[in-house]
């Protein structure tokens, strides 16, 4: 099938490249013309694993291009996914003036033929019937365009707009995004219209037989049919759920801190009951990132515009908001005067396996260390390769662990690389002022730190 893709953010890049891989005749479309330059040459502007030689395979085989054409990309397309970002502004309401641009494009450039709209970007509840309405305008504008002064308007000859909306969310976890792609819990649908979810059936048809699992075979992937609002709504409610669940165990490991019990413990213990299960039962230092806190606060604005006050929700954002000042708390315990002291960050990336730094709980730790007077270094696998420091004032970019761990008067493990499972601990100790390691994570072997000569503290341990 024919595809095109208006954006080419982590969401958009991954769909177009892994859409193209199974077949499909992708063009990938973004407005800035240096990254599409990039991505023209065959290099990836975002880190993600197997992304880039997925990419260049799939243009090796001539089933994926970029453009900055977006006319181009709406007349090659059968399928139009909108996949561009949707940033919270400070309300907590999405900003979707990119999609409402990308929609009247959309309208603008129809040139007969059925097209199926996919709404792949996360946008408000209701936002299926609103993209129709915008390229119905795109659709109108382009009907009517000034001619020479004084003769009027010239009318074109009528645009047939035959398209329909659908809502296509994404589950995909950033550092594991090819993977989920392949190997999806479920698919989700929401369109009133019959044909385009036959259309979008047959685009994933490749995808739903599972001959491109990791490992062949097994029952077909369960592809979920909704309705628009119903298929927005699952996007929001599967984040908000895990969020909540994330800060849930958070809570219960301030308890256990308290009352002198394990949260490791307690989470595997309730782990296996399969009514809660194991997953996001991890206790630590909290969630961030460019998904979670973006959706938890959208539906909280739109229970708030619907006259619901969703109190559960909030109070997950609150005690998340309360898990990051944690870390700082555990740091003033062992140090007590943090002013004059050295602490060095065990990563900086929201999670594992990204370079994605929006909301990570290390730019709030990075601000309240400098605010107390603290001097701050630190490692990243990717970050501190990639010589990109936007944003990262009022901190030292080490290039290896043992720089950072040199004159530190304490490490805090912020981001759980698998990487650092193998540290020399011992000698990180050996290079610090005083061996102390706060593990936000609790992902580090607790005795095996303190056979290496640091102070372990763990969370809720």
């Amino acid at each position: 099938m024919r595809v095109c893709v208006i954006g080419t953010g982590y969401v958009g890049l991954v769909t177009g490249v892994c859409l193209a891989h199974v077949g499909h005749e992708v063009i990938c479309i973004d407005v800035n013309e240096e990254k599409v330059k990039l991505m023209q040459s065959g290099q990836s502007p975002i880190f993600e694993p197997g992304l880039s030689e997925l990419m260049k395979s799939s243009m090796e085989a001539g089933h994926l291009q970029f453009s900055t054409d977006l006319q181009q990309g709406v007349e090659h397309g059968e399928v139009l996914f909108i996949a561009v970002g949707t940033p919270a502004l400070p309300n907590g309401e999405s900003d979707t003036r990119y999609v409402e641009a990308v929609a009247k494009g959309i309208g603008t450039h129809l040139n007969g033929g059925y097209k199926v709209i996919v709404n792949k970007s996360t946008v408000p509840i209701g936002s299926g019937d609103w993209v129709r309405m915008i390229v119905l305008d795109g659709v109108t504008e382009r009907q009517q365009v000034p001619v020479a002064a004084g003769s009027g308007q010239a009318v074109h000859p009528e645009v047939v707009a035959d398209f329909d909306v659908v809502s296509n969310p994404e589950f995909l976890r950033e550092g594991s995004a090819i993977y989920d792609t392949f190997n999806p819990d479920r698919i989700v649908l929401g369109s009133n219209s019959p044909r385009a979810v036959e259309v979008m059936q047959l685009l994933y048809a490749p995808i739903v037989s599972g001959q491109y699992r990791e490992v062949p075979g097994g029952d077909p992937v369960p592809v979920v049919v909704t309705d628009l609002s119903s298929a927005e709504m699952v996007k929001y409610a599967s984040n908000s759920f895990l969020a909540t669940k994330i800060s849930f165990i958070n809570e219960i490991a301030n308890i256990c801190d308290r009352v002198g019990a394990d949260v490791t413990q307690v989470a595997a213990g309730i782990g296996l009951d399969s009514r809660i299960g194991k997953k996001f039962l991890q206790a630590g230092i909290g969630w961030g990132g460019s998904c979670f806190p973006k959706d938890v606060s959208a539906l909280i604005h739109t229970a708030d515009d619907y006259g619901y006050d969703a109190q559960l929700l909030k109070a997950a954002v609150e005690v998340n908001n309360r898990q990051r000042q944690i870390t700082l708390e555990k740091l003033q315990q062992v140090l007590k005067i943090l002013k004059g002291k050295t602490v060095g960050l065990l990563g900086l990336t929201f999670k594992p396996d990204t370079d994605d730094m929006r909301d990570a709980p290390s730019l709030i730790l990075i601000e309240q260390l400098n605010r107390l007077g603290a001097k701050v270094k630190a490692y990243d696998p990717i970050v501190s390769q990639s010589g990109i420091r936007h944003g990262l004032t009022g901190v030292i970019v080490e290039n290896d662990a043992p720089h950072l761990a040199d004159g530190c008067d304490a490490l805090v493990l912020v981001t759980d690389w698998a990487q650092f499972k193998d540290l020399d601990y011992a000698t990180l100790a050996q290079r610090m002022h005083s061996p102390i390691l706060i593990d936000g994570r609790n992902f580090l072997d607790r005795d095996a730190l303190i056979q290496a000569g640091f102070q372990y503290v763990g969370i809720g341990r």
